[in-house]
């Protein structure tokens, strides 16, 4: 008994002799923004279904789930006028989705957007067909980027235009 008590004694001069130094937990800034992600993700995903239901069109013809973490998403009423855009859209060109809502997408383009295919993308939408282009987009800094945009048409049960839904990345 005597002999535990000795190394309890001899603990506890050791650990007071310590000079222990704090070091800041840089693992929480990392899994912060992990967190951030996942609840944005499903914060997204959530949001789209509600607006398919609401609209009364499916989201099967899409692998959304896949396409939330690689790409943006954009969905656009009938008029073009944005109603939902994912939250990785700050990642690509700097803008909250929130700063989107209301807009068009033609807020993403300026002088360095070549006219031609922008009206490829224009005649596309007037002719309800899909379409893939690159196109050279503005980031909210200024700054152009290539941005490779795959739009659809989107049909309710009915079979009448209800919205456009569009895939982008930077190229």
């Amino acid at each position: 008994m005597s002999d535990l008590k000795q190394y309890e004694e001899t603990i506890a001069v050791y650990n007071s002799n310590l000079k222990g130094k704090s070091t800041p937990i840089y693992s929480w800034d990392f899994h912060n923004v992990f967190l951030e992600q996942v609840k944005n993700y499903h914060f997204d995903l959530a949001k789209l279904k509600a607006i398919a239901t609401q609209n009364k069109w499916a989201l099967n013809n899409w692998d959304i789930k896949n396409s939330l973490k690689e790409e943006v998403i954009i969905v656009t009423d009938v008029k073009l006028q944005i109603i939902f855009a994912s939250h990785n859209i700050v990642e690509m060109n700097g803008y909250l989705p929130t700063e989107v809502i209301g807009k068009t997408p033609r807020m993403f383009q300026g002088v360095a957007t070549n006219e031609d295919v922008s009206n490829e993308i224009r005649n596309a939408l007037l002719d309800i067909k899909p379409f893939e282009k690159t196109i050279i987009n503005y980031k909210k800094n200024g700054e152009t980027y290539q941005c490779l945009i795959k739009g659809y048409p989107v049909f309710d049960i009915r079979g009448q235009l209800s919205h456009y839904i569009a895939f982008e990345k930077a190229a």
